[in-house]
C-alpha cells in the first residue's frame, strides 16, 4: 500500500476524485500552512508543492506531482531523489493565465491605468491617442499552452502573431510565424506587444537586457506573466524610465513579493499584478489540476503513461 501525501486545499469532491485513482493506497490530507515535516518521510507519492526546502532528495519518494507549471526549483540538485518522477500541471494555467495577458494588453493600449490613476485624484485629463491591437504586431515569447491561448485571441483580434519558443517546427494555428529564441531580437525589433510566457529555467534567467529593450520599439509595449527571473527590477524600470519602451504590465517579478521600496512602483507607465494571473482565483484552473493528478496518479499506479512529465536538464515538459 502506497502513500499519497496531499498537500492542496481539498473540498470532499477532490478527495473523492484522488481516492477513485488511487484505490488502493492511503491518503494523507494537508494543506500549506500546516506542519508536515513529520509526514514528508512516509510519502511515496506527493500531490502539491510542498516547498523544496523541505523535500531533502527522500529516497523513498517515487512520484512528485506540482500543482503548478513552474518546476524549477524541483529540478535543482539535491531536491529529488535519483529515481523520483516529477510531473507538472500545464494545461491547468492556460485559460486564466492568457486572459489576464490580454486583458492589460489592451488596458496599456487604450491608456486605461492612466485613467485610472486620474480617477484617484479626481481629475478629468484626456491622455491622448490610442493603439489597437487589431493590426498590432505581437510576440509571444513562450508558446507553451498559456502563450499560444494568448496569441490565438490576439490573432482573432486582427494581430499579426510571432511566436517565439526554443525549437522551430511545425507552426501552430493561431500563429502568423514562428521564430526560435536564437532570432529573438529580430523579433523584438518588429513588435508593438512583447508577450513573455517564459519559465524559469537557467537559459531564461535575466533574459531580457539592456540591449533588448534598445532593440524594441519606443512604442512596444512589453508583458511579463511567465516568471519574475525573466528580467531584473533594475533593467525594467530603465527601460520604462528612458523610455525605450512606452510601458509594460508585469504579474511576476525579481524578487516576490516585489519590495516596498522599488522604484517599479512609482512608475506611472507600469502596470504590476502580485503574481495573480493563475493561482486559483479561476476555479477552473484548480478542477484541471486535480483533473491532472488524478490522471497522473492512476497512470503511475498501473503502469501507463504520465503526461507532464518534467526534464530535470532542461526544465521543461519532456
Amino acid at each position: 500500500m502506497k502513500t499519497v501525501l496531499v498537500y492542496l486545499p481539498l473540498e470532499a469532491r477532490h478527495r473523492e476524485k484522488l481516492e477513485a485513482a488511487g484505490q488502493g493506497c492511503r491518503f494523507v490530507y494537508t494543506q500549506p500552512g500546516d506542519e508536515i515535516d513529520p509526514l514528508l518521510p512516509q510519502a511515496e507519492i506527493i500531490i502539491g508543492n510542498v516547498p523544496p526546502a523541505k523535500l531533502r532528495a527522500f529516497p523513498q519518494l517515487e512520484l512528485l506531482q506540482l500543482n503548478s507549471s513552474g518546476a524549477a526549483e524541483y529540478t535543482a540538485p539535491g531536491v529529488l531523489a535519483a529515481g523520483t518522477r516529477l510531473t507538472n500541471a500545464t494545461g491547468a494555467y492556460g485559460r486564466t493565465v492568457s486572459e489576464h495577458a490580454l486583458a492589460v494588453t489592451l488596458m496599456l493600449q487604450k491608456n486605461l491605468h492612466l485613467y485610472r490613476d486620474s480617477q484617484r485624484q479626481s481629475l478629468w485629463t484626456d491622455f491622448g491617442k490610442v493603439k489597437s491591437i487589431s493590426g498590432s504586431v505581437v510576440a509571444v515569447v513562450g508558446l507553451g499552452d498559456i502563450g499560444l491561448r494568448y496569441a490565438r485571441m490576439a490573432k482573432a483580434l486582427g494581430a499579426v502573431t510571432i511566436g517565439v519558443k526554443r525549437r522551430g517546427g511545425e507552426r501552430p494555428e493561431g500563429v502568423d510565424e514562428l521564430r526560435r529564441t536564437d532570432e529573438l531580437m529580430d523579433v523584438l525589433r518588429r513588435a508593438d506587444v512583447v508577450a513573455s510566457f517564459l519559465p524559469g529555467t537557467r537559459d531564461t534567467d535575466h533574459l531580457y537586457t539592456k540591449e533588448h529593450f534598445r532593440a524594441m520599439k519606443n512604442t512596444a509595449i512589453f508583458l511579463n506573466c511567465g516568471r519574475g527571473n525573466a528580467v531584473s527590477s533594475e533593467t525594467l524600470a530603465w527601460a520604462l524610465e528612458q523610455g525605450e519602451i512606452a510601458a509594460a504590465s508585469i504579474d511576476v517579478t525579481e524578487p516576490e513579493p516585489l519590495p516596498a521600496d522599488s522604484p517599479l512602483w512609482k512608475l506611472d507607465n507600469l502596470l504590476i499584478t502580485p503574481h495573480v494571473s493563475g493561482g486559483y482565483h479561476l476555479q477552473e484552473t484548480f478542477e484541471t489540476i486535480i483533473d491532472i493528478a488524478a490522471r497522473n496518479l492512476r497512470a503511475y499506479l498501473s503502469g501507463g503513461e504520465l503526461i507532464n512529465q518534467v526534464d530535470f536538464e532542461t526544465g521543461y515538459r519532456k
